[in-house]
């Protein structure tokens, strides 16, 4: 049986998608990308990909899987010959674990509050902000090993991690990042695979 190309949904203006774009880009993996306008991802037709009509998903012929990190780590355990993904069973791959669900945990929903609530209530704003920089610092401690968080080269866990420290500059608080962490994020931004995610999404260069 021959499959389907796998097909990413993905919305105007949402930032997400691009990590399953930028996985699938270093697996290199035909696939196509659907972008949605806002009425197109607040239809029926969407609710029945996603329950909570949000991106990205991921359509293949087995049906529809949501939720960025799940996505990529799937991806990768599809094509383990991409070294996306330590072998089942290492540390490493326990490490890939820990990290790609450490970005949606403790660093992005610090950075929402703090743009959500820039303007009506700076005080929770700057909270937010001390939260997120507490967790990128677990960030910086983990990359005095080297160059990637897991091993010495990149994993689905820079993709979710790298997203969303690449997000501060949607925010507008990049520039508190230390040197570390932007020399990191340039690594990774600066990858063609990254790059053509970036194009395809329409999402801004380290963010």
């Amino acid at each position: 049986m021959v499959r389907t190309v796998l097909r990413v949904y993905h919305r105007e203006y949402a930032g997400r998608p691009i990590r399953a774009v930028w996985t699938l880009e270093e697996i290199g993996e035909p696939y196509e990308l659907s972008v949605m306008d806002w009425q197109e991802g607040q239809s029926e037709e969407h609710r029945a990909r996603h329950p909570l009509m949000r991106v990205p998903v991921l359509e293949d012929d087995d049906g529809c899987l949501f939720e960025s990190a799940a996505i990529c780590l799937h991806l990768a355990d599809m094509h383990p010959d991409a070294g996306l993904i330590p072998p089942p069973g290492t540390h490493e791959r326990g490490l890939v674990y820990q990290w790609s669900t450490f970005a949606p945990a403790e660093l992005e929903p610090w950075l929402i509050e703090a743009a959500v609530w820039a303007e009506k209530d700076p005080e929770r704003a700057t909270a937010g902000r001390e939260r997120f920089w507490k967790g990128a610092g677990a960030i910086k401690q983990s990359l005095e090993e080297g160059e990637f968080l897991v091993g010495d080269r990149l994993t689905v866990a820079d993709v979710l991690v790298g997203t969303a420290l690449g997000n501060t500059k949607r925010i507008g608080i990049d520039e508190e990042m230390p040197q570390d962490l932007a020399d990191y994020l340039t690594r990774l931004t600066e990858r063609p695979a990254y790059q053509r995610a970036a194009e395809r999404t329409a999402a801004p260069v380290g963010g």
